[in-house]
């Protein structure tokens, strides 16, 4: 299988070297030639198949030209063997025909765990059948920053410099990244926000020569292909686990950066029966207002009790944009360009087409804490903040009652204790018991301006064969 740019001019790639490339040489994301499709009764086949399983039957067609089928199967097995629950991502009835996904069994108490544990184990696999060594720089709103150390520490071949935005995460989320130590794990808290990381990663990949030639940039942000194709897998989990695929779907997604609900969108490509995705948003409501109103519009950045979600500039809506333009790389580069100017929109019939699969809700903090509670009051069930986004929005956005609605729960409420204890419960939601000791590990991080040559100077120095 080979990878093509969404802006249209980086050559095609092979998995291999989209895996460590990140952003295309012209600014774009790498997408798939051509996506496999599955029929029905090859899906219907799939049901009762172990998770590690069925992430092979979904994620093989990907790969298959760059990894042999049992190294791959390895992977997988040992990727989701650390998982903390037997189903992986186990499923979570709120009402009738109304559940949550539990996306938090991970090591790090995040959906990002999915990916990022194989992603580690597709770096090494790879660099050290390259004897290549690479520099990992991402940028983190929270959860992925942990989810890449975690699934990257010990990576023979790697160094991590993460980038999250200062005092702007919660200190579960800052001391998961911070209190791991290694020679290779390195922390930045930039002054600024999350839009801000993401921007130097962005202009860092597209320029290296601050490396010196010696090495070269790695992605783990969801700019990475390997990033969605891992998170594709849970759409057929959840629906063969309620009926599927002789039944629709309907998912409802907290997104920030737009990759969780793009791979859902792919899940329908390939074939799995889906009649909607709800696009789940905090007060940065930039999707929101898009599908909504097909206005795209960058608006300050605020900040709110969901701070994974604090985005405006969401990477991976550039892959749908793709799609919608008939995979014109051209049409792609100028929206874009436009939309650093001022906001855009897209032709009419173009809008209208992603409105056939996708609605949109924006969720004030008010209204997060209010189903905090609600969802608690009702069921002793406690979600995070932006779970509780992702479920208000279902219920707001839900066209019919008969489809089952699934809420991907994307953190584990105890990353988030400020939410709980806004939306006026007396319950502390207590960390698992390899957290237990979190808050008396000592931290390590570097606080920098926000400043791109800083940063690149940072990194040029304590890379380890610098």
């Amino acid at each position: 299988m080979r990878y093509i740019s969404t802006r249209g001019e980086a050559p095609a790639l092979g998995f291999e070297d989209v895996l460590l490339t990140g952003l295309a040489t012209d600014g774009g994301l790498y997408v798939p030639e051509s996506l496999p499709h599955f029929s029905l009764e090859e899906i219907r086949s799939w049901r009762g198949l172990p998770y590690a399983e069925l992430a092979y039957k979904v994620m093989y067609p990907f790969v298959e030209d760059a990894i042999p089928a049992d190294d791959f199967r390895q992977m997988l097995d040992d990727t989701y063997a650390v998982f903390s629950h037997q189903a992986v991502a186990p499923l979570v009835q709120l009402d009738s025909n109304e559940w949550v996904m539990e996306l938090f069994r991970g090591p790090t108490l995040a959906f990002k765990d999915f990916a990022l544990q194989l992603l580690g184990r597709l770096l090494d696999y790879v660099l050290e059948k390259r004897k290549q060594h690479v520099v990992i720089m991402g940028a983190t709103s929270g959860d992925t920053g942990s989810a890449a150390i975690e699934g990257c520490r010990r990576c023979e071949h790697v160094d991590i410099f993460i980038l999250h935005p200062h005092q702007r995460v919660s200190e579960v989320q800052r001391r998961q990244m911070t209190t791991v130590q290694g020679d290779n794990i390195h922390n930045i808290a930039v002054k600024g926000n999350f839009d801000d990381c993401q921007r130097m990663v962005k202009e860092s990949f597209g320029n290296q020569s601050f490396l010196g030639g010696k090495t070269q940039l790695a992605a783990v942000n969801s700019i990475n292909w390997a990033r969605i194709m891992a998170q594709i897998v849970y759409y057929f989990q959840a629906s063969l686990s309620l009926g599927g695929p002789d039944r629709s779907m309907a998912f409802s997604v907290p997104t920030g950066n737009f990759g969780d609900i793009f791979a859902g969108y792919l899940a329908k490509k390939m074939g799995l029966p889906i009649n909607q995705l709800v696009i789940a948003t905090n007060r940065n409501d930039i999707l929101h207002r898009f599908m909504s109103g097909n206005k795209y519009e960058q608006h300050q950045l605020e900040h709110t009790l969901s701070p994974s979600m604090d985005i405006m500039v969401s990477s991976n809506f550039e892959r749908l944009l793709f799609d919608l333009h008939g995979r014109d790389g051209a049409a792609v580069k100028t929206l874009l360009e436009n939309a650093t100017r001022g906001p855009v929109s897209i032709e009419d019939y173009r809008w209208k087409h992603a409105r056939k699969v996708f609605d949109s809700d924006a969720v004030d903090d008010k209204a997060t804490c209010d189903t905090i509670r609600e969802i608690y009051e009702q069921n002793e069930y406690l979600l995070d903040p932006h779970t509780a986004i992702g479920v208000r929005a279902a219920r707001n956005c839900r066209r019919d009652s008969a489809v089952p609605m699934i809420t991907l729960g994307t953190a584990h409420p105890a990353k988030f204790p400020d939410a709980i204890s806004e939306s006026g419960l007396s319950v502390e939601p207590q960390l698992p018991a390899h957290m237990a000791d979190l808050f008396e590990r000592e931290e390590s991080y570097t606080v920098l301006d926000n400043n791109v040559s800083e940063v690149q100077g940072f990194i040029a120095r304590h890379w380890k064969n610098a």
